[in-house]
């Protein structure tokens, strides 16, 4: 069975650091791109960050460039986003993406965990 579970969130101050993981585990992670996505109250889903399946190339939402960092372990199957430099404004439920390509028909299959809270406050 297909688990992506995340870690690592919790409560930390502006300007404090927090680094979440995502344990995958039940398909081939290498064959995957990650990525995290975080959903504050009252908004829609967002791109925070994401690797390509051997971590070759890296993307960033503009509003976290230069603060966050996403990394991936395929031995150990798991995905990884360093936050630094935190603001209230990145407080939301961070959750973990599996993505891959099928492209005979083109489609994607993805996978997604529980998710994360982070809250950044005072």
């Amino acid at each position: 069975q297909v688990q992506l579970v995340e870690s690592g969130g919790g409560l930390v101050q502006p300007s404090g650091s927090l680094r979440l993981s995502c344990a995958a585990s039940g398909f081939t992670f290498s064959a995957y791109q990650m990525s995290w996505y975080r959903q504050a109250p009252g908004k829609e889903r967002e791109l925070v960050a994401a690797i390509t399946s051997h971590g070759d190339y890296t993307n960033y939402a503009d509003s976290v460039k230069g603060r966050f960092t996403i990394s991936r372990d395929n031995e150990k199957n798991t995905v990884y986003l360093q936050m630094n430099s935190l603001k209230p404004e990145d407080t939301a439920v961070y959750y973990c993406n599996a993505r891959a390509i099928v492209v005979l028909h083109p489609s994607t299959i993805d996978y997604w965990g529980q998710g994360t809270q982070v809250t950044v406050s005072s």
